[in-house]
């Protein structure tokens, strides 16, 4: 655990780079638990529609919602993994004052994904006696 400081930095003077790099520092740090949040909330989707909505209701056919809950879980194990993989890289740009964004191709991976998941749930919605 890291040391607390009971007196400002520099004996009462503002100190912008110090400041700015905890407050960077601290900002990493509740992003990698919102990225754990995530997953953690995927997963409990996961549990809900694989096991939960075919147990609760007469939808005859468990698989698809079974299938939709695997989704979910792997949704849900990539935020958890990416979040470490995340917070690692921007604590490195943070030591060598640079800044590193989440990457186009993430970003495109996890939004095709969410679409993807969104539309089978609409079909299974819609073909459901």
């Amino acid at each position: 655990m890291g040391t607390i400081r009971r007196s400002p930095p520099q004996g009462g003077r503002f100190d912008d780079a110090g400041d700015a790099t905890r407050r960077t520092r601290l900002a990493n740090e509740r992003t990698y638990l919102a990225w754990w949040r995530t997953g953690l909330t995927a997963f409990a989707v996961s549990i809900a529609a694989g096991k939960l909505v075919p147990e609760l209701s007469d939808t005859g056919s468990s698989w698809p919602y079974t299938a939709l809950g695997v989704a979910f879980a792997l949704i849900g194990s990539f935020f958890v993994l990416y979040a470490f993989r995340r917070h690692r890289a921007v604590e490195r740009a943070v030591d060598d004052g640079l800044f590193v964004g989440p990457g186009e191709h993430i970003v495109a991976a996890l939004s095709i994904a969410g679409a993807l998941v969104g539309v089978v749930l609409c079909v299974i919605l819609l073909l459901q006696d």
